[in-house]
This record gives C-alpha cells, sequence and structure tokens, in this order.
C-alpha cells in the first residue's frame, strides 16, 4: 500500500514535468532518476534507434555504473520490441541472454516509445541483484513511459496539442488518486480523471479546500506544494489534497489538485502510535508515555502553583506466581490489576505499566485532594482475592508516594524517589504504601550498597552467610528438643545485617533461592553432627522460602541435599507459609506429599495471619502448627488472641498437629500460656538465635 502510494505521488511529479520548457535530455534526466529511485532498481536509461544503422544511441542513464548500456549492444537485441518486455534470468530465453550478459543484470524491462505510432526510443529499467520487479512497478513504468511519449510528442511536433492531451488523459486517468486541473485564474475546474468523476463526494471537499487554497496560494512559492488533510464523516475516509501551480499542455497557467486516500496510512499512524505508548498485554500506558505525560504535569504544577502526586506500585512476590503457576496466570493478573486501577474513580488515563510488575499512578491536581480515598481504594481493592482462571488467589502490594512539585521537579527524580518510598513499604513487611521522606535517600543509597555487596556473597558461594538456631522448648519437660535455623549474614562490608534489611531484599532481586539451598545444607549437616554427638532425636526446623517451592524441582532438589548429607530425613522440619498454601492449595499438596515421602515433617508458619486458616488446615498433611506471635503480643485472659490459640489446641489435637507458639519473649506471656495445651514454645524469652557453637554448649552438651 505504501510503496504504491509513494509510485502515485512519484507519478504526478513526473507529469508536472509536462510544463517544462527544458530540453528533452534534461526533462528525461530527472524523470529516469525519480522513476528508477522510485522503483528501486540499480539502473535505467532511455536510449535512441538509430534511423540508419542497428546500432543505439543513449539519451540519458541513471544509476550503478557496473551495467551502463555498451555500444555493443544492438538494436536487433530480444530486449527490444514492439510492446514491454519484462526478461527474468531464471527463466529467460536463449535469445535474451546476450543482452543480460552485456548489461550484467538479473532483470530488465524495457518500454517503447513512440512518436507518430513509429518506435524512436526505449525505457530500460535494470536490477543487477535477483530482485523481483512488483506487477504495480511495471504498471508505473508503462505510465512512467506514457508521461515521456507525451513529452515527446510535444517537443517533437509543437502542433499536436491534441494527441498530446489525449496521451495526458490516458496518464492522468490511470493514476492512483483523483486529479482535478483549475483555471488560475477563473478558479473553475478545466479537467477531472476518471477517480474524481466516479467518486462526486471528494468534490464538495476538493472545493472547501481550493476556496481556502485561492485565497491563500500567494503565501507558496512556485516549488512548493501546498498540502491540506480531510476527513470523510460520511464515509470515515482521510484524503492528502495538495494544490501546485503549472503550465497546461497549451500553456496555460493552471492549478493542479490530486486527491489521495491516506486512511490506510492513517491506521498505520495510529497503530504505531498507540503501540508506542501502550503496553501491549494490560493496554494501560507504557513507561515512555508515563515520563512525557509525567513531564507534562509537572511544568502544569509550576506554573499553576498546585499539587500533584506519583505512585509507584510493586506487587508483592509476583514471581511466585509468574514462575509457579505459569506466565499465563501471571499475565491474567496484570490485566485483572490494570483494569482495577482504571476503574477508580480520578484514575483512569492516569495509570501506566512500568514494565514487569511495576505500575505507576500519576495523581492530577484536580484529584490530589482526594489523594487518602484512592489511597484506601486501591489498598481495598489489594487485600481482596483474585479471580484467575475460576480459582482465588492473593496478590498484595508495595506503593510509595512522592507530592511534586515540592519534593522534586524532574520526571527522574520523582520515579525515583516514588521508589525508594515503594521499597521503604516493602521492607516495612510489605501490603502497604508509604510516603517519601527525605531521610529515605541515605536508606536508598545504602539499599544499592547492600545490592552490589550480596550479589557479590552470592556469587563466593553464600560463604559470608553464617546460620544461627533459635531453641524451640517442650512446655512439658521445659527441654529444647528442637531449633529452628534462622540465616544471618556476615558481610565483609558492612558486618553482621539483620534479616530484616536483607531478605526482603534478597527475594527482590531473585537471590533468595541460591541462600535458601545454602541454610538448607548447611542446617542438615548441623543436624546430622548433633544427632550424633547428643540426641538422635533432636530436630532442626528451616525455613523453605517461597521462591524455593516454586521452582519446578523443588522435591527433587531436597531429596538431594538430604541424601548428600546424610542426615536422618525423621529430624528435619520444614517450614512452608501460610499464604503461599492459600494461593496454590493443589500444587502445595503435591510439594507436601512428595517432602512427607522422604519421612521429612512439614510445619505451617505464620498461621493466623492469612485469610482462611480454618478451611484449608485440614487438608495439608501437617505436622506442626506454628501460631504467629502477633497472637500473644498483649495476651490476655479474654482476650481474642487467647480464645483463638485454644481453639487451635483443640483442633490440633483432633487432627494430630503439634502446636508451636512463636514470639514468647515475656514471662507473663508464658504464664498466660498455661492453661492452654500447646507442646511447643519459641521465643526471644528462651533465647535468641544464636551461633551453632554457643547453642551447643548451651542446650545440648549439658
Amino acid at each position: 500500500m505504501d510503496k504504491v502510494f509513494v509510485e502515485n505521488e512519484a507519478l504526478t511529479k513526473i507529469v508536472q514535468m509536462l510544463s517544462d520548457d527544458d530540453e528533452f535530455s534534461e526533462i528525461s534526466s530527472k524523470v529516469i532518476k525519480l522513476a528508477g529511485e522510485c522503483v528501486e532498481c540499480d539502473h535505467s536509461a532511455i536510449v535512441q534507434v538509430s534511423d540508419d544503422s542497428d546500432g543505439i544511441s543513449l539519451i540519458a542513464e541513471w544509476g550503478d555504473i557496473s551495467c551502463n548500456v555498451p555500444s555493443s549492444l544492438k538494436r536487433n537485441a530480444s530486449i527490444f520490441d514492439d510492446d514491454i518486455v519484462v526478461v527474468n534470468d531464471t527463466y529467460t530465453y536463449d535469445e535474451h541472454q546476450n543482452a543480460m550478459e552485456l548489461l550484467n543484470a538479473k532483470r530488465i524491462v524495457v518500454s517503447p516509445l513512440s512518436i507518430n505510432g513509429e518506435i524512436a526510443m526505449y525505457l530500460m529499467f535494470v536490477n543487477t541483484e535477483d530482485k523481483e520487479f512488483l506487477t504495480s512497478d511495471i504498471t508505473f513504468m508503462c505510465n512512467v513511459a506514457s508521461v515521456l511519449q507525451a513529452v515527446v510528442q510535444k517537443k517533437v511536433i509543437n502542433n499536436s496539442l491534441l494527441s498530446s492531451y489525449t496521451a495526458l488523459q490516458d496518464v492522468l486517468n490511470n493514476v492512483g488518486c483523483g486529479v482535478y486541473v483549475y483555471d488560475s485564474n477563473t478558479g473553475e475546474i478545466q479537467f477531472e480523471n476518471k477517480i474524481a468523476r466516479e467518486n462526486a463526494g471528494l468534490l464538495s471537499l476538493v472545493d472547501e479546500c481550493a476556496k481556502d487554497y485561492f485565497v491563500k496560494k500567494s503565501q507558496y512559492s512556485s516549488e512548493d506544494l501546498a498540502v491540506m488533510e480531510k476527513y470523510d464523516k460520511e464515509n470515515s475516509l482521510w484524503y492528502e489534497i495538495k494544490f501546485c501551480e503549472l503550465n497546461w499542455i497549451d500553456s496555460r497557467p493552471v492549478t493542479m489538485c490530486t486527491v489521495f486516500d491516506i486512511t490506510q496510512k492513517k491506521k498505520n499512524l495510529e497503530k504505531i502510535q498507540f503501540q508506542a505508548q501502550n503496553d501491549f498485554l494490560t493496554g494501560l500506558y507504557n513507561r515512555m508515555k508515563c515520563e512525557s505525560d509525567l513531564k507534562v504535569l509537572i511544568d502544569e504544577t509550576v506554573r499553576e502553583g498546585r499539587k500533584a502526586a506519583v505512585l509507584f506500585l510493586d506487587l508483592d512476590d509476583f514471581k511466585h506466581i509468574n514462575d509457579g503457576l505459569g506466565h499465563q496466570y501471571g499475565d491474567v493478573l496484570l490485566q485483572e490489576i490494570a483494569l482495577g486501577l482504571r476503574n477508580i474513580p480520578g484514575l483512569c488515563g492516569h495509570c501506566y505499566r512500568m514494565g514487569g510488575d511495576e505500575f505507576v499512578i500519576l495523581l492530577v491536581p484536580d484529584v490530589y485532594d482526594r489523594l487518602g480515598e484512592i489511597l484506601e481504594a486501591i489498598t481495598v481493592m489489594f487485600n481482596k482475592p483474585w479471580y484467575i482462571m475460576d480459582t482465588e488467589y492473593y496478590c498484595t502490594m508495595s506503593m510509595g508516594i512522592v507530592e511534586f512539585p515540592s519534593q522534586g521537579d524532574t520526571v527522574h527524580e520523582l520515579i525515583k524517589k516514588a521508589d525508594i518510598a515503594m521499597y521503604k513499604a516493602k521492607k516495612n513487611g510489605k501490603n502497604r504504601y508509604s510516603f517519601y521522606e527525605e531521610a529515605s535517600e541515605n536508606t536508598s543509597a545504602r539499599r544499592l550498597d547492600v545490592e552490589h555487596n550480596m550479589r557479590q556473597a552470592v556469587e563466593a558461594e553464600c560463604e559470608e552467610f553464617v546460620v544461627f538456631y533459635q531453641p524451640i522448648i517442650d512446655r512439658n519437660t521445659s527441654k529444647c528438643v528442637a531449633c529452628e535455623a534462622l540465616v544471618r549474614w556476615n558481610s565483609k562490608a558492612f558486618g553482621l545485617v539483620g534479616p530484616d534489611e536483607f531478605i526482603p531484599l534478597a527475594e527482590y532481586l531473585g537471590l533468595i533461592t541460591y541462600i535458601g539451598d545454602y541454610v538448607l545444607e548447611k542446617a542438615c549437616i548441623q543436624c546430622k553432627e548433633w544427632n550424633e554427638l547428643y540426641d538422635p532425636s533432636f530436630k532442626v526446623s528451616i525455613n523453605l522460602s517461597v521462591v524455593q517451592l516454586l521452582q519446578n524441582n523443588v522435591v527433587e532438589n531436597i531429596e538431594e541435599i538430604i541424601t548428600r548429607t546424610g542426615v536422618n530425613p525423621e529430624n528435619i522440619i520444614l517450614e512452608i507459609t501460610e499464604t503461599l498454601a492459600i494461593n496454590d492449595m493443589e500444587r502445595i499438596i503435591k510439594i507436601i506429599d512428595g517432602i512427607k515421602k522422604m519421612g521429612v515433617m512439614i510445619a505451617l508458619d505464620d498461621f493466623g495471619t492469612g485469610y482462611s486458616s480454618l478451611n484449608y488446615i485440614k487438608e495439608l498433611k501437617l505436622d506442626i502448627i506454628k501460631v504467629d506471635k502477633s497472637f500473644i503480643e498483649d495476651i490476655t485472659e479474654e482476650d481474642y488472641e487467647l480464645a483463638f490459640i485454644k481453639l487451635i489446641a483443640e483442633l490440633s489435637k483432633t487432627i494430630g498437629v503439634k502446636v508451636c507458639i512463636e514470639g514468647v519473649e515475656r514471662a507473663n506471656q508464658v504464664r498466660m500460656l498455661q492453661g492452654v495445651d500447646v507442646q511447643l514454645y519459641q521465643g526471644f524469652y528462651y533465647s535468641v538465635p544464636i551461633p551453632p557453637s554457643d547453642f551447643e554448649n548451651r542446650y545440648l552438651s549439658v
């Protein structure tokens, strides 16, 4: 479509050369150059037949010198005929071979030019490479030959206006656009080509443009074209309308108007623009559009003295859904989130997907005073389950907010600060939002340093990571019967880094799998050693990260580590988080079954923090339920928390599961729990996590 459009434009320019008073050789040189470039050939030429010999002479030539027309190419060469000749080297006749070799050609198109019915010249197009001429190209070449023939007629036979006009009519009737010719003095139409005559609706559009052109035409120089675009509402079509001044066949000054249908071109441009500015998956605007809109919005707020905000939103643990369930589930979730954001009043048209699971919302000045209401709506949206392929899943978000222009007035600065605030929300426990604070800048700089050093530590086979152990106490005997392995990072650059700082970042960076496998192996080795030295039934509990559990080979990986370390699998307890369990019950049940076949025990960590704990607990083949520490932080006899723990204790006896209370830190908590039939306690009241040597001396070697 675009090629035909270009050829039609070129043919229009060639037609305009009919009015030139230059020598034919000069006109023909311009024509073959324009035509040759248009069909993208290697060489074009016009040759003239000698009257008294078989030889030919060169009128004009353009293009690749490797196929210049040689003098040895004779009039009787088979490529010169009474009609157009198209030669292709893949199926050429023997009589064409000599001409093709002389021209160093793979493809040749030759069209005769006649004067008074006698062939006097030939128009040639040559390709030296194996590149086909399209049907539209050959049609274009024939039209060019007709124009040249009209020029020849005009130059050679001065009194042959009628025949030239007829030839011109034939050419203009076959171009792919509407053509109108106006008398430049009176504005009356002198000529309409076939397309213009058959499309009556065009005339009203053209007349409207013509009136405007004749009023303003003095503003255009003789070399310029007046170009206008008009939309035909009735037929839903776009037209490009051009005006130019030239001399008609009888030398009268006329105004030529050409009308091109550019509807498809417009659609292509709209499609390209949409793809350039929109995210193909969610339909939201993309990063490029976000940065463009934010720049305009910053200028507006500065100019008008108003306020606006950038909200930077990142999904919590989205990678787990993508990797665990498959990208088709992740894609559907992203689409649902995009739809949910758009449906919040005030956000439609101001939401952007920056890439992956990151979104930006621009809170424009008109809705800035509703910031609290909008934040509440977003929070509520993410606290509800998402329905993906008829299944319920939970996915929360962390969001950072920065106001402008008071906290920044450049695109890069605002997005960076919103990202810093978002990471603060992630670090503080996820599923929340945080406002940007200047003090966060230092935190961000440290984050980059921590990230860099963590990557190096993982690449060095995790040698900087150490495993500490916290005792798990049997309530009845007050003895330590197990412990939980907890990772710490003894960084060469920062010293001992707490888990609250580096574990969220490790999850965010996708490094937690390597660290988790390292901790699992170290804990298995330590458990085996303590079993052999002190107590053959002593158990070690190890957390499995969500990322580890979502690996396709998680069961095989655990089995390989247990086999390699030689630990008794019955002394290993693997902890999984409640949130993951309820998000993909079917998958987790399969994983638990595979792990338990090895003899390994399963504990459900952070119990009580999820959304439907009692509905699914009986479906999981658990050995231990670890009640989250939030239930005993401020426990009293009348508290809901104490009643909840009692309920869990009763339920656990029914299904044969032990209960461990986490976060036991004070003596009054221990007293409050005396009346509850719970077997295991864990918390700072007994000990903080300590190095293996200290743990051994305090709890095992006594």
